[in-house]
């Protein structure tokens, strides 16, 4: 597949390979109103594939522009963006100054993750949430781990374990969809959770989070999906580097717990040739409490080495056609010389105490993420078209346990290798009415198994093929009313091979499982709308299907049935109905919405009294709301807060209501307590910079002991905490920043959720304590 892709490229390139001597460039210089010189904004020609963003100097290059009438669109968070149309002869090269006026808004930003074309937020009719580089910047200063770094940032989405799974990470309730520049992570075959901390910020340029079922990239976004944008090329200049280096370590409990952290990235354009290449590498010492203890190392991010290598290569052989590749690898071992000593849930924590760790260093062996990609601009029709080809292959070892015959450690390693083609063709009505329709199809073939790492099998091959042809129309009606509809059709078949049950230390397994294949369909619609001609009120409402399907492996392992043919894997369909505004009043930005989420047939993992779990299949209702605000006070001071609530229940007797005595709550591996986040930025000085963040989490009590006086897992009360972390920067020099972060700055001896929810005293844990990262960038 990937070789006709290369012979395409390469045919296209023969065919419109031509002397670059009669192009023009432009270059420029981007300031705020004060005369600050702004960095990491996004400079692009409209209509065509060139672009870059600002470098530390504030200034941008653009070359290879074939002569002709642009518009140059200049423009970032936190800033107004500036469309200047430019006339460009054979030639020319423009020299141009910007400068940009704050704003508190957020609408500008554009996207690409909710439709699979370009846009701004302005123009989506959904919630739709950027990290964008800035704030990915200030965040990792704090902690390093993506998956914290999006719950302390992302109103909706639970907040992290402190460890290396993210079981019960859910957004709105329901199930993610991790993509790597639209690579699928996640592993729906086995879920294994790892997949949100599967590549380091150093390598991510922005952050893009589409809420509630979204069927544009298929399977597993029935709650949404978070797609790491990687890192763009600086094409300002030949060459420019940056290296960042940082300490890391407890600040009040220091013995063991001293770690660092270094990053080296190199970026530039030669001609019409573009590349980025970064590598970090950390290593954390041992994580303690706010008490000093050792905090367990199961599933733990303590002593681990963390490695991360990137690279991205482009040619623009026109202003409207470009090739480019990417390779990501990520990788992440636990060493550790502590195992667990339980305490006693509600009373007394779990924690590390030195001892003998049996079997081989647990984590992520590797995740490797590589894409070919053309993009061509004004294409027949005026069409925008997109063909990429990728693969991913992950691997990752979890910690031994007795709970296998003779003990043993699983795996889940999987294989995915896909084909997205993507095509978006404008057409115009007049001025009343405009649009565009995005179409094209998705192949994707994912092979996952579950061995222990000494070659039993616990879960086999599973081999998913999946195709699936698509199409969205957009609207633009009297240019202020944006609407929006789609339709995507899954096809998608599983094969099992015949295999025999893994024994368990209990005596259960054994048994024999004739394989087979199974094959459903699934059709999924969305439609929204928003009107965007106030900025004080700018309303949208939309309806979005989302498909997943169960956890074939955990059902395939525990089968009941002989045959893989009588398994019920039919997918959970899940409808979001959304209702949603954004509001600009001066300086103030509001923006809320509200959310019903239900599915006629559930997925929800059920603990029985053994703790084992088992996949309850009832319908579902979940709702709630998030709420955001800003207020952009002045250059030198920004301050904001966003809220979220959500609650949902499973029809278990199927009537329709969700009132009754039978049905119940779910449980808290899918939804989450209350969340409220709020922030401070300070600039006292041009240089320097503070951001204070409050993280408050509340209670959730919604189920009663179980028969043996204990809490199934899920359904254990979480109680409230709150939290502080600051981070702090400095610009010494032009190149040289200095920087400082400290996540739990008052050393609460606290428990995140997880450590309630699931009732059992081996995941009783506490989180970090007040842990400090010190280091300083310098920018070649």
């Amino acid at each position: 597949m990937q070789k006709y892709l290369l012979l395409f490229l390469w045919f296209f390139a023969l065919s419109v390979g031509r002397a670059q001597s009669q192009n023009a460039s432009l270059s420029g210089k981007v300031t705020s109103a004060e005369g600050q010189v702004l960095e990491s904004l996004t400079v692009a020609l409209e209509g065509t594939v060139l672009g870059t963003n600002t470098d530390a100097a504030g200034a941008f290059v653009l070359r290879n522009i074939k002569p002709g009438t642009y518009t140059l669109r200049v423009g970032g968070v936190g800033y107004k963006p500036v469309r200047q149309p430019i006339t460009l002869q054979a030639g020319d090269e423009l020299d141009l100054a910007f400068v940009l006026q704050p704003s508190a808004g957020t609408l500008e930003e554009v996207v690409v993750s909710a439709s699979r074309s370009v846009e701004t937020l302005d123009e989506t009719p959904a919630s739709v949430h950027v990290i964008d580089s800035r704030t990915l910047q200030l965040q990792s200063q704090i902690n390093t781990d993506v998956s914290r770094i999006l719950a302390n940032t992302v109103p909706g989405l639970a907040l992290q374990s402190n460890t290396t799974s993210n079981v019960g990470q859910t957004l709105r309730g329901r199930n993610v969809l991790i993509m790597v520049d639209g690579i699928p992570q996640s592993t729906p075959l086995r879920n294994g959770s790892r997949d949100v901390r599967t590549i380091d910020p150093a390598a991510i340029e922005r952050i893009e989070i589409v809420k509630g079922a979204t069927a544009v990239y298929g399977n597993g976004a029935d709650g949404g999906l978070i797609n790491y944008i990687t890192k763009q090329p600086s094409t300002s200049k030949p060459f420019s580097a940056s290296t960042s280096l940082a300490g890391t370590g407890m600040l009040f409990h220091p013995n063991g717990t001293f770690g660092g952290r270094v990053s080296q990235q190199f970026s530039g354009k030669l001609k019409n040739f573009d590349y980025v290449a970064s590598g970090t590498y950390e290593k954390t010492g041992v994580m303690r409490d706010g008490e000093g203890e050792v905090i367990s190392p199961v599933y733990g991010l303590g002593e681990t080495n963390l490695y991360n290598g990137f690279a991205k290569a482009g040619y623009n052989f026109s202003s409207g056609h470009r090739v480019e590749a990417m390779y990501n690898y990520f990788g992440s071992r636990q060493e550790s010389d502590y195992v667990l000593q339980p305490g006693k849930y509600g009373e007394t924590p779990t924690i590390g105490v030195r001892g003998e760790v049996l079997g081989e260093p647990e984590g992520t062996k590797y995740n490797h993420n590589a894409q070919l990609r053309y993009i061509g601009k004004n294409l027949f029709l005026n069409t925008n078209l997109e063909l990429s080809a990728y693969m991913q292959s992950f691997f990752t070892v979890y910690g031994y346990t007795p709970y296998f015959q003779n003990g043993g450690q699983s795996s889940i390693k999987s294989s995915k290798k896909g084909v997205r083609l993507n095509l978006n063709t404008p057409f115009s009505l007049g001025r009343a009415l405009s649009g565009s329709v995005a179409y094209g199809a998705d192949y994707l073939n994912d092979v996952t198994s579950q061995p222990l790492v000494d070659g039993r099998t616990w879960v086999p091959e599973m081999d998913l093929k999946n195709l699936a042809p698509y199409a969205q129309l957009q609207l633009d009606i009297l240019q202020h009313l944006n609407f929006k509809a789609g339709y995507r059709f899954d096809n998608v078949s599983v094969t099992v091979e015949d295999f025999q049950q893994l024994v368990l230390a209990s005596g259960a397994g054994g048994d024999y499982v004739q394989g087979g294949r199974l094959e459903f369909n699934a059709n999924t619609f969305n439609a929204g709308l928003r009107y965007s001609a106030l900025d004080y009120f700018k309303p949208f409402v939309s309806y979005s299907q989302g498909f997943s399907m169960i956890d074939v492996g955990r059902y395939v392992r525990g089968a009941k049935e002989d045959f893989i043919s009588q398994m019920n894997l039919e997918p959970v369909i899940v409808n979001n109905y959304e209702a949603g505004f954004h509001s600009q009043l001066g300086i103030a930005s509001f923006s809320g919405a509200y959310f019903i989420s239900t599915s006629k047939l559930g997925a929800n993992l059920v603990a029985n009294e053994q703790g084992v779990y088992e996949i309850e299949r009832a319908p579902e209702r979940v709702a709630g709301f998030e709420a955001l605000v800003d207020l952009f006070l002045s250059e030198k001071l920004t301050l904001g807060a966003n809220a979220s609530y959500s609650e949902g229940k499973a029809d278990i007797d199927n009537n329709g209501e969700y009132t009754n005595g039978e049905d119940k709550y779910l449980t808290s591996l899918r939804i989450p307590p209350f969340k409220f986040t709020s922030y401070l930025n300070l600039r006292p000085t041009q240089n320097l910079n503070l951001s204070l963040q409050w993280i408050y989490s509340g209670e959730r009590d919604r189920f009663e002991r179980n028969a043996k006086g204990a809490y199934s897992s899920g359904q254990g009360p979480v109680k409230a905490f709150d939290v502080f972390n600051l981070a702090a920067s400095y610009k010494a020099t032009d190149k040289l920043s200095l920087n400082l972060g400290v996540e739990n700055l008052l050393d609460k001896a606290y428990y995140l959720p997880q450590a309630y929810w699931y009732g059992r005293d081996d995941n009783f844990t506490r989180a970090n304590g007040a842990r400090f990262q010190a280091g300083a960038s310098y920018k070649w």
